[in-house]
């Protein structure tokens, strides 16, 4: 269990450092990440990340079509995990 929740805080943190850092790319006028990279990165497990990127570096949070997708992959993450859980104890 400790190998799960380790995983998922690395994977939450990678992903909010990849928000992160496509915030600081759109400061700067550069490059930016691609959207469906930050999906992607949402994916594993990282819904929490990506939210605390969202609401705390104030990241994408005028688009509502990244919300909804964001929004789809949290609730798919937490069906996984309401069904998966009871695997867990």
């Amino acid at each position: 269990m400790k190998i799960v929740l380790s995983g998922l805080l690395l994977f939450n943190l990678l992903c909010f450092l990849l928000f992160a850092w496509d915030k600081r790319k759109a400061q700067r006028g550069q490059r930016r990440i691609a959207e469906t990279t930050l999906h992607w990165a949402t994916l594993p497990g990282a819904a929490p990340g990506a939210w605390a990127a969202i609401l705390l570096l104030h990241h994408k949070n005028r688009k509502a079509a990244f919300w909804g997708v964001t929004l789809g992959l949290t609730l798919l993450q937490g069906a996984v995990l309401y069904f998966t859980w009871p695997s867990f104890s």
